[in-house]
């Protein structure tokens, strides 16, 4: 067992780490879930990219229709799916994961920082002037996290007011799932 005296988890406890041998196995689904690529399909709504869309597709398929018909069935199957996947990442583009947006800032790290210098002080000389310190530091940094954190709960439930006003179901029920 090892002991980290430099990770900081506001407590007086120090982390110790353990040694565990686990043995995981990856079922098959986990595996196929990342090779398929989605597409951004909200392109298609917009006309002129529809249009784009279509031509792409057309002239795909105008070049596969040269092909002989004694070919493998598999093989053509591949080759249609290769022509569709192509056309709609040319034309529609990859569908980019939504990043969350987090309540914990740069000005998060810079309150930690102080937080972690205040204790390193105490650490250093344990005088009641520096526990006074640390204490004072302490409920700074805790009531600053607690506002950060009641801020962004605050703008993600006006954002589920808004989604739901606007009949956005869509976006409401994945704001909701988001809370759970």
């Amino acid at each position: 067992m090892l002991n980290f005296r430099g990770a900081d988890c506001d407590t007086d406890h120090y982390l110790v780490i353990a040694k565990v041998r686990e043995r995981l196995t990856v079922g098959k689904q986990a595996t196929q879930r990342f090779d398929r690529q989605l597409f951004n399909l909200r392109k298609l709504n917009e006309p002129e990219v529809r249009e784009q869309y279509q031509i792409e597709i057309t002239n795909r398929f105008a070049t596969l229709e040269n092909l002989n018909d004694d070919e493998d069935v598999n093989r053509t199957w591949e080759n249609v799916k290769e022509n569709v996947q192509t056309s709609a990442k040319l034309s529609l583009g990859l569908h980019e994961l939504k990043q969350n947006k987090t309540w914990f800032h740069e000005d998060c790290l810079g309150s930690l920082d102080e937080r972690k210098r205040a204790k390193m002080l105490w650490i250093q000389d344990p005088s009641q002037s520096n526990v006074d310190n640390l204490n004072k530091v302490r409920r700074s940094v805790s009531r600053h996290f607690r506002n950060k954190k009641k801020a962004y709960l605050r703008a993600k439930i006006e954002e589920l007011e808004t989604n739901s006003k606007i009949q956005n179901i869509k976006e409401f029920y994945r704001g909701i799932s988001d809370f759970k």
